[in-house]
């Protein structure tokens, strides 16, 4: 039963609270008939996200069955948690906060009954996280691209996924799975994504240096339309072109377009390719099989391959091995726990590459480091231990 105004100014003067210092309009809250806790859930939001929603964007919860559920917009991730509160939260439409108020001077006091259609002792709350990317290499691994179907064979379609299908697994916002398609130099063959054969990926980008070389194009200036041209011989141009994509810089001059060929992710691919059949190779060696295998013109340099491979200068001769960023843990805790398993110290320009993309946008390495590693010196050379024994 609805209470009047006089009923709610009497319950106002028991509990000893002057009436001037309230708003005028003082709301009355009913239960509804059939209110329930499980009827609603209830969201906090960012002024960002408020901002996304209000301008008719959505957002999304992904996630398989055995993973923790998180919620994209359409360039961002966000961990969903669950948090409890100690007050009571209710779900009341059309009730007004004090800043949607009017400020009149009314002399009296106005009733508003309002209905309470749900609550809820906790609410889930965001938290930005990196998306999680790995699952999306070992999906398109299940069935990479080798090149076309020769004629008669079969085309498979298990294993291949459109962006729809990745979407549905992949924990990641809409850009930040297509920027991760472009890092591992996915392509779109046929509606389906697929992720080239690494060995086929070299020999597209091997037709392209031979062409360049036979030709003596610079490699900042390799013409697109002559080299789809020649090499749409052996290859589907489409795939020619693709290489370049992802190997070179696209420009257009005079109407025609080019593309400047990346030295640095040229000699970084020719490296993979050298050390991914190897569990270790010495390192004097390698520099100068490394330099002979990559386009004349072109200069090798380590730095080129952080994050792909690993120097161990401590060992006699000093050796190189293959370690890929991408094949580490995604949890922080996971990664410094496997990175110090494979090595008991690490020098800061050895880690770091292999920590860079666990950083957030205001925190650095050096910051993620401190929190879970441990500083010593070792020869007058500063070097990271990890902060709990290593399990061997």
């Amino acid at each position: 039963m609805s209470r009047t105004l006089e009923e709610v100014q009497a319950t106002i003067q028991i509990a000893k609270l002057k009436e001037n210092d309230l708003q005028n309009t003082i709301h009355c809250l009913t239960f509804g008939e059939s209110v329930s806790s499980g009827d609603y859930f209830l969201m906090e939001l960012d002024d960002t996200l408020c901002k996304h929603i209000e301008a008719g964007n959505s957002l999304v919860i992904r996630g398989d069955q055995d993973e923790r559920a998180v919620l994209c917009s359409e360039d961002k991730t966000y961990d969903l948690k669950i948090a409890d509160t100690s007050n009571l939260l209710l779900l009341v439409p059309g009730c007004l906060t004090p800043d949607q108020l009017t400020t009149d001077n009314q002399a009296s006091s106005q009733l508003v009954h309002a209905q309470i259609w749900g609550f809820s002792n906790s609410y889930w709350e965001l938290r930005k996280r990196h998306p999680k990317l790995k699952k999306l290499k070992k999906l398109l691994m299940e069935n990479p691209y080798e090149g076309p179907v020769i004629s008669g064979q079969e085309d498979v379609t298990d294993g291949k996924y459109t962006m729809g299908d990745l979407l549905e697994r992949i924990q990641a916002s809409v850009e930040e799975l297509e920027a991760q398609l472009q890092t591992i130099h996915a392509c779109e063959v046929n509606g389906y994504w697929r992720l080239l054969d690494f060995d086929y990926e070299m020999k597209l980008l091997g037709h392209i240096t031979q062409l360049v070389d036979s030709e003596s194009w610079s490699f900042s200036k390799v013409p697109l339309s002559v080299s789809l041209e020649e090499l749409g011989r052996l290859e589907p141009q489409e795939m020619i072109e693709h290489s370049l994509n992802c190997y070179g810089r696209r420009y257009t001059d005079n109407d025609e377009v080019f593309f400047a060929l990346n030295e640095d992710m040229v000699c970084r691919a020719t490296a993979q390719m050298l050390l991914q059949n190897a569990v270790k190779f010495n390192l004097a060696e390698f520099q100068e099989v490394w330099q002979q295998s990559v386009p004349e013109g072109m200069g090798t340099r380590l730095d080129q391959l952080k994050s792909l491979a690993l120097v161990d200068r401590s060992s006699k001769p000093e050796t190189i091995s293959l370690l890929r960023v991408e094949d580490l843990p995604e949890d922080t805790l996971e990664r410094f726990t496997h990175l110090f398993t494979m090595r008991e110290k690490w020098t800061e320009e050895d880690i770091t590459p292999y920590i860079q993309d666990l950083c957030g946008e205001k925190q650095t390495s050096g910051a993620l480091l401190t929190k879970y590693a441990r500083l010593s010196t070792q020869n007058g050379i500063k070097v990271f231990n990890s902060r709990r024994p290593v399990a061997t």
